[in-house]
């Protein structure tokens, strides 16, 4: 699990560690990782001896880790060569050390030539708001040769806590984070300026709370919540999964809905509403019903919204649903129909997968708003609603009332930007509701599993959400495995 922690937690971990610890030791241990993964990056484009580093450097314990790192490059025969963002303000003891090692200071990067790296430490994890414009043109002028950049903890200019780019920033190729992953690495727009990400370890583990305000499955941890059927299961132990889904004019979306729950391991899905035609051509397994969703029969979960367009049908089978003791899992029409307080008055689970548009319909805010800020949007719909919610783009955020972390996927794809994959990943969230899957891990373990397949599926070309579905069983069983 990759976790996440905001910058007060961070500091103040950092506080209690460095009293513990000679001084300058935590910087140093920065710098020592700093200095490696910068190594490694100057090898694989060629070698560290030899090379031409050019180091941003602003004032404070940031610029302090660059230029403390730049000595080491330094010392290995590397050319390095330091810009001071703030030249009263910089570290004095990383300054001394970098002269001393043999790097030396300079005022404009037409000074120093062509350069194999750039490694931007203007602002730390403290930093708010974009650069500034002199940082700015610093920037600009530094890469203009388009040699690779490595960002210091954070690449400058994005928001640490938030994920939040509010002005010009660095667009990194690597960023090397210390102690812990910081949640603007993880969350679009700002995780899209970071690059390849790479943690150094400093000794925070055994200071920060054990909760993160983050966090980020890995394999091993889907693997472990899958819900794989005993000797004992038959289809009714493994979970049946209700859809209610498409409409008459988009009968695809019922079949796409039905697809995500059968690949995704329901032991049987029973599909209500006008689709059922479609659903039992392509999926001759599924139960269907053509009525109300509260006449089809029992489940274990239901799934409702994807494709029911607006009849009075479609609010009908909305109400039916949310009346329904089970958990429930509503998107994309549904969000639109269901109402409020019915939401909110259920007893059993609720989850919500918005897009970004439909949270801000939600919410009564601007798309561009809920863009710019997706871990607060997440979170106020998760309040507001007293639900799990799943904001789905390109970063999928779960996040449940309660204060628990917030989870990001890490498997997502801009190839899912396609129709009818939401429909896919509704089924497949679904499923695992029904399975007995708590909400906050059938929707993150859903969306992981979606991102995989997309993934495959893809293999880096246009995609049809169909083609996802059926990678599905795929991923499973190399995740599982």
């Amino acid at each position: 699990m990759r976790h996440a922690y905001d910058t007060e937690t961070v500091r103040a971990a950092e506080q209690t560690l460095m009293r513990e610890l000679p001084d300058g030791a935590l910087m140093r241990r920065a710098a020592a990782g700093l200095a490696v993964a910068c190594g490694d990056v100057l090898r694989r484009n060629g070698r560290v001896y030899g090379s031409r580093v050019l180091l941003l450097v602003g004032g404070g314990d940031n610029g302090g880790d660059t230029l403390y790192a730049g000595a080491r490059l330094a010392r290995r025969g590397a050319g390095v060569r330091a810009l001071l963002a703030a030249p009263g303000k910089a570290h004095p003891g990383g300054l001394a050390e970098l002269l001393a090692a043999g790097g030396a200071v300079i005022g404009t990067p037409d000074g120093f030539g062509p350069v194999d790296l750039v490694v931007d430490g203007i602002t730390g994890i403290g930093g708010r708001g974009g650069l500034r414009p002199d940082a700015e043109r610093l920037v600009r002028e530094a890469t203009a040769g388009r040699a690779p950049v490595v960002a210091v903890d954070l690449p400058s200019g994005v928001e640490a806590d938030t994920g939040q780019v509010l002005g010009p920033a660095v667009r990194a190729d690597v960023t090397v984070t210390f102690g812990t992953y910081k949640p603007g690495l993880l969350i679009d727009p700002a995780a899209g300026h970071a690059g390849a990400l790479r943690l150094v370890d400093i000794g925070l583990g055994s200071v920060l709370p054990a909760r993160p305000c983050l966090e980020a499955l890995q394999y091993e941890d889907v693997a472990a919540l899958l819900p794989v059927p005993g000797t004992e299961s038959d289809k009714y132990r493994r979970g049946v999964v209700g859809v209610a889904a498409g409409s008459r004019q988009y009968p695809g979306a019922a079949v796409l809905a039905v697809s995500g729950a059968l690949h995704g391991g329901a032991g049987a899905v029973r599909y209500a509403g006008p689709g059922a035609d479609a659903v039992i051509a392509r999926h001759p397994e599924t139960l269907v019903h053509p009525g109300r969703p509260a006449e089809a029969g029992r489940v274990q979960a239901w799934v409702v919204g994807p494709g029911l367009g607006n009849t009075p049908e479609a609010v009908e089978a909305v109400a039916d649903v949310l009346a329904a003791d089970v958990p429930v899992l509503v998107d994309a029409d549904g969000l639109r129909l269901m109402d409020t307080g019915a939401v909110r008055a259920r007893d059993a689970a609720t989850v919500l997968t918005p897009h970004a548009g439909e949270a801000a319909a939600l919410l009564g805010v601007a798309r561009e708003e809920v863009e710019a800020g997706r871990l607060a949007a997440v979170r106020e719909l998760a309040a507001r609603y007293d639900a799990t919610v799943l904001l789905k783009g390109s970063t999928t955020l779960v996040a449940e009332p309660g204060g628990a972390p917030v989870r990001v996927n890490p498997t997502g794809t801009s190839w899912l930007a396609t129709a009818g994959s939401g429909d896919v990943l509704s089924g497949l969230a679904g499923s695992l509701l029904a399975a007995g899957l708590a909400p906050r891990d059938a929707a993150s373990v859903g969306a992981y599993l979606h991102g995989l397949a997309a993934r495959r599926a893809s293999a880096g070309a246009p995609v049809a959400a169909r083609d996802v579905a059926a990678r599905i069983p795929e991923v499973w069983r190399d995740v599982y495995a």
